[in-house]
Formats: structure tokens, C-alpha cells, sequence
């Protein structure tokens, strides 16, 4: 988990990471979106890749770069138990609950309706 964190650590890096959230793009791609040379965009390109938060894809010529969120899993989990965040999914489950206890309600409700109205 730590070369993941020093990986995320530098703001250059976690702005790679977000430009490949759901895309590849080429090494010159990301080069292109930033205002540093391109050595350094491979450098934080390399911090990446040697984490493990990218994988690189040789086509042709061109290296792909894409995210590989799965080395986040245990920093995750570590945030969501230092944040007590978890706590979250018991609020999903309880508001799961009510909507689906409305909608029952509702529907009850809609039904002696139709019966009062058939019965007048």
C-alpha cells in the first residue's frame, strides 16, 4: 500500500490517473495535456506503472497507458475504517428499506382505494 500512496501522493500523478478513468491514452497523449516536459511526464508515467496503478500496452509503437484501480482496494478499505465510512453502507440499507416500505405502503393504499371504489 505505501507505493501506492507515494504514487498518489504527487497532484501530476493523480491527474494521469484521472484522464485514464475509463480510457487508454498514449504516452504522448498525457504529455500533451500537461505543462512539464515529457521526461517528466514519463517519470511520473514510470511511478505509476511501477506501483501498479497503470498498466502499459504495447501497440505497434505507441504504449497505452490504462488505469488499474485494483491496487486501490486495500488503501480503500484503510480510509473507510480510519473514516469510520463504512458506516455509509448501513445508510444505503436503511434508505433501501424505507423506499421499498413506501412503496408497499403505496401500493396498499392504492388498492383499498380501488376496492372502496368499486364497492361504491
Amino acid at each position: 500500500m505505501d507505493d501506492v500512496t507515494v504514487a498518489i501522493a504527487d497532484p501530476a500523478r493523480r491527474h494521469i490517473l484521472e484522464m485514464l478513468r475509463g480510457q487508454r491514452l498514449a504516452a504522448g497523449e498525457i504529455a500533451d495535456r500537461f505543462d512539464i516536459s515529457r521526461p517528466a511526464v514519463s517519470r511520473h508515467l514510470r511511478v505509476l506503472r511501477d506501483s501498479g496503478l497503470v498498466r502499459v500496452t504495447l501497440v505497434g509503437r505507441r504504449r497505452l497507458y490504462e488505469l488499474d484501480p485494483s491496487r486501490l482496494t486495500d488503501l480503500s478499505r484503510w480510509l473507510a475504517w480510519l473514516t469510520g465510512s463504512d458506516g455509509w453502507q448501513r445508510r444505503f440499507d436503511a434508505l433501501e428499506t424505507e423506499v421499498h416500505r413506501a412503496r408497499r405502503d403505496r401500493r396498499r393504499g392504492d388498492a383499498e382505494t380501488l376496492r372502496r371504489e368499486q364497492t361504491a
